[in-house]
Formats: structure tokens, sequence, C-alpha cells
């Protein structure tokens, strides 16, 4: 008879703490298929993100503050530009942290992954 184990992995990956109180809004579907800043072409069907100074590939776990909910998103764009937000996510990604899909920004903690 022979066991397996440590099939799966059971690393997990580690974060530190970016910014604890971010504003996330999304972008809106008139941008897929247009370059990011990062050469990438959008798709509101992935998980990434625009931010205005974190490096482009920075993988980011983004908690929505109000219900614990979180997803993993990798930096490819530049923005936002619009006052008071501090992070554009796909709008995948942000139907997936929110209880409120008629609502557009979310109070969300952004960390890094190390």
């Amino acid at each position: 008879m022979v066991l397996l184990t440590g099939c799966g992995s059971s690393k997990r990956a580690a974060f530190s703490m970016y910014d604890k109180k971010a504003v996330a809004t999304y972008y809106h579907d008139k941008f897929n298929g247009k370059k990011t800043a990062s050469g990438e072409t959008f798709s509101n069907s992935k998980y990434t993100a625009a931010h205005r100074k974190l490096p482009f590939g920075t993988k980011l776990k983004v908690t929505n503050k109000a219900n614990g909910k979180s997803v993993i998103v990798t930096v490819n764009d530049r923005g936002p530009f619009s006052g008071g937000f501090d992070l554009d996510l796909t709008r995948k990604a942000f139907m997936e942290i929110t209880d409120k899909k008629t609502h557009g920004n979310l109070t969300v903690t952004l960390e890094i992954a190390k």
C-alpha cells in the first residue's frame, strides 16, 4: 500500500500591507480590447488592476473591508485618474468581492505579494 502525501501545494503566498484604506472602482467595458500602459490588451474578464505608482506585474491582494472578500490581481495599467480613487479593478475582480452589484466603488485594503 502506498500513501501519497503532499500532492497539493500547502504553500500560500505571503502578503505585506500596502494600504489599509484604499478606494477601488472598476473599468467601463469601453476599454475592452484597448492597450494598457504596460502594453497588454485590456479585458474586463481578467484579474488585473490599474495603480498610479506600483510596478507592472505587482500581485495585489484586494480585500473588501465591508465583507472580508478578497481577490488577487496583477497591476498592468496606470490610473485611476478620477478623483478619490486609488485602484481600478477589472469588472470581474470587482464583482467577485462586492455585495452591492450596483455600487461603483469599495473601501478596500491592499496587500502586496512578497
